[in-house]
């Protein structure tokens, strides 16, 4: 009863949203899939596989990946759906809503305890025990996968890990004769000095749009190096450092950044990078590929995250992407062999190398592309550092992600347009976070 009074509750915050997507997304909804089981018998099946992350960059991808894994397993068709990463967390509500889910699908971390309890995804638990992966897949990830879902099972495969870090204009840099930043001193002063608007140039980019929340919070983090609860357990959110660091990074809004910000999402942020706009903009190391079809060898790279006061990098825990097999698949055995191929060394190696994500897979590090990657050397930099800090977002909260995406993504635009002060905005932000965990602990007795 709990359970479902809790799903219902954080349907609330996002289904109504997801219906409408799902009305209007026209002819990209699954086709019809045979009622064989597949996987180990020798009769075609069909399986549907939604990216929730499509793009002109990604998607050719996914369809050679798939392409290869057909050619490996030609009585199993793999049919690709691709979904704006904007609309993917709404057209997973509606299609878990409607019991109309894809077979497989890949999936963030932030979304896998909600949508375990909403009984959504098939534990992949027995199928990992039984597989080589469960040797080559990192670890790490895969007990924080665990470890964040409420009753401690395996849902997703983590075939990708990220960092944040800030991707900078080493041409634009050298000539101002400005430091590459390492604290965030440094990365204000050179927010300021990168600006030249006469000349249409601003030092840095802010996602004020869909998905700032992200950013902004990892931000926080690693300028305070708290972690996400105190003590005495209630949250760091509005704590008096987050508090200063908010009002000083959102008040450089149309000062030194676009004012186009506002409303930018992923797309645009990186654009105003990649068009020569902006000299810095935060993102992770995921955003590689776009950079290097855009902007000359030589003329780009990205750093860490600036260091907190006391010199360490902070990072977020289970920053990570998987794939994951829903529940009302009717073939579970051949959407295993899907997740087993996506997180193989050949497929891991394709889709990492491309994306300039960080490969999950062991084996997949030895390559040499892998060795020479200046962005992967930047992550691991980060995560190798022993003074390193991994701070642990509640994922486990059911509408953490809710929070995140209709709290605090028009929160960020409020203080951005002056509607709402930094303490104002973050007050509300902790409290949300620290009702639903409440509840939480309610529910299941923690």
């Amino acid at each position: 009863m709990f359970k479902k009074k809790w799903t219902n509750s954080v349907l609330a915050l996002s289904i109504a949203s997801g219906m409408l997507l799902a009305g209007c997304s026209g002819g990209d909804e699954k086709a019809s899939t045979p009622k064989d089981s597949g996987g180990n018998s020798d009769e075609p099946v069909k399986i549907t596989f939604w990216d929730e992350n499509a793009s002109p960059e990604r998607t050719p991808l996914w369809e050679e990946v798939i392409k290869q894994f057909e050619e490996s397993n030609p009585t199993i068709d793999v049919e690709y759906v691709g979904i704006p990463n904007k609309s993917a967390k709404s057209k997973y509500d509606a299609a878990i809503a409607a019991n109309d889910t894809p077979d497989v699908g890949s999936v963030q971390t932030t979304w896998l305890p909600e949508f375990a309890i909403r009984d959504a995804l098939l534990p992949l638990d027995e199928y990992f025990s039984k597989s080589e992966l469960k040797d080559k897949i990192n670890s790490n990830a895969i007990d924080i996968n665990k470890k964040i879902t409420q009753d401690g099972k395996l849902y997703g495969i983590p075939y990708a890990q990220n960092l944040d870090t800030i991707w900078i204009r080493t041409d634009w840099f050298e000539e101002a004769g400005v430091k590459e930043p390492e604290t965030f001193d440094e990365f204000f002063t050179a927010v300021e000095k990168m600006t030249d608007k006469e000349n249409g140039r601003y030092g840095y980019t802010i996602r004020g749009g869909a998905g700032g929340s992200f950013q902004l919070q990892r931000l926080m983090f690693a300028y305070s190096g708290l972690d996400y609860f105190a003590e005495d357990g209630t949250v760091n959110i509005n704590d008096p450092k987050h508090v200063e660091f908010v009002e000083k990074y959102l008040s450089y809004y149309e000062k030194y950044t676009p004012k186009s910000d506002i409303t930018n999402g992923y797309k645009e942020m990186i654009a105003g990078f990649d068009t020569g706009v902006v000299a810095m903009v935060h993102h992770n190391v995921g955003s590689y590929g776009e950079h290097k079809k855009s902007l000359e060898e030589g003329t780009f790279k990205t750093i860490p995250l600036p260091k907190t006061e006391d010199g360490k990098y902070v990072a977020e825990g289970g920053n990570a992407v998987n794939v994951a097999v829903f529940k009302k698949t009717e073939h579970p055995d051949a959407a295993w062999k899907f997740v087993e191929f996506v997180n193989s060394v050949e497929a891991q190696s394709l889709w990492n190398e491309s994306t300039g994500q960080i490969p999950t897979n062991a084996d997949v590090l030895d390559d040499e592309w892998v060795q020479n990657a200046q962005h992967i050397k930047v992550a691991f930099e980060v995560y190798e550092n022993p003074d390193t800090k991994l701070y642990e977002p509640p994922f486990y909260l059911p509408d953490y992600r809710s929070i995140l995406d209709n709290i605090v993504d028009p929160g960020i635009q409020q203080v951005m347009s002056k509607e709402k002060s930094a303490q104002e905005f973050l007050d509300e932000w902790a409290k949300a976070i620290e009702d639903s965990k409440t509840k939480y602990d309610e529910t299941f007795n923690k």
